[in-house]
């Protein structure tokens, strides 16, 4: 089973590219980010048309995730569960999480997430930053007591490591290199997740996020940003990853490429 995910920033004003990539490279299951439409406005029936089965959980103009099959899915999540440690609901109209099972003889569960970006660290996005991580930790934990295979894949906004970035000094002070934006994500693996990448073995250097500013592309300044945290289940299964680096060249692209793995199936 080839599992993807992408942040294609903004799947109308990207659809051709996005239809396109489908059509070469064909994955089971596709976690889109930051598709920035309601879900009535998601066009479902160019991916229908390709086979999918099409889940969305949307948002006008900004963040909204979405879930694409050729099989069947069930148990969906909109959402993440629960409340921060203030006991308030920290999602704020923002559809950041869907989750679903892919049904198959072996079943694959996946939550696709975009994480908040964070900056500025001084205001109260860092704050809300941090908020929806402890939340995707909680949340982890009760989906690794379930014993299943999943991914948890997306966005994650994160520069893990300094090897995660072509020029890291150039992030000192971003959100998705702060400290505490590390060891958030560190503290979501150490629960028993593993990095795709890692498994698969690639190199430093293997970016998913190029800016569009500054030719960052023309002068490969990226990073590593683009993750399938895999349960110990999944890990297991696990084959392959690929970073589609040659998507960042498509015609309008989006400014981060697609993570493919595959798991036995």
């Amino acid at each position: 089973m080839r599992i993807a995910t992408w942040n294609v920033n903004s799947v109308n004003a990207r659809l051709p590219t996005v239809l396109a990539w489908l059509e070469a490279a064909a994955p089971d299951v596709a976690c889109l980010q930051e598709i920035k439409c309601v879900d009535e406005k998601f066009p479902r029936e160019p991916f229908e048309s390709l086979g999918y089965n099409v889940e969305t959980h949307g948002q006008k103009s900004y963040n909204g995730v979405a879930i694409l099959s050729r099989r069947p899915l069930s148990d969906i999540r909109r959402g993440l569960p629960g409340v921060d440690d203030s006991g308030h609901e920290t999602d704020a109209g923002q559809a950041r999480y869907i989750e679903a099972v892919v049904e198959s003889a072996r079943p694959v569960r996946v939550g696709c997430l975009y994480l908040p970006n964070g900056n500025p660290v001084d205001a109260d996005k860092f704050a809300y930053k941090l908020a929806w991580f402890d939340r995707l930790h909680r949340h982890a934990r009760d989906l690794l007591a379930l014993e299943e295979a999943f991914s948890l894949c997306g966005d994650y906004n994160v520069i893990p490591t300094p090897t995660d970035a072509k020029n890291p000094a150039a992030w000192v002070g971003d959100a998705l290199f702060d400290p505490r934006s590390r060891a958030a994500f560190h503290a979501l693996r150490h629960l028993g997740l593993s990095d795709a990448g890692e498994l698969g073995g690639q190199p430093p250097g293997t970016y998913t996020f190029w800016d569009y500013q500054a030719g960052a592309w023309r002068r490969d300044h990226g990073i590593r940003i683009d993750f399938h945290l895999l349960s110990p289940q999944a890990a297991d299964r696990f084959r392959s990853v690929e970073t589609h680096r040659d998507a960042r060249d498509m015609d309008r692209p989006s400014d981060h490429v697609p993570v493919v793995v595959e798991l036995e199936d």
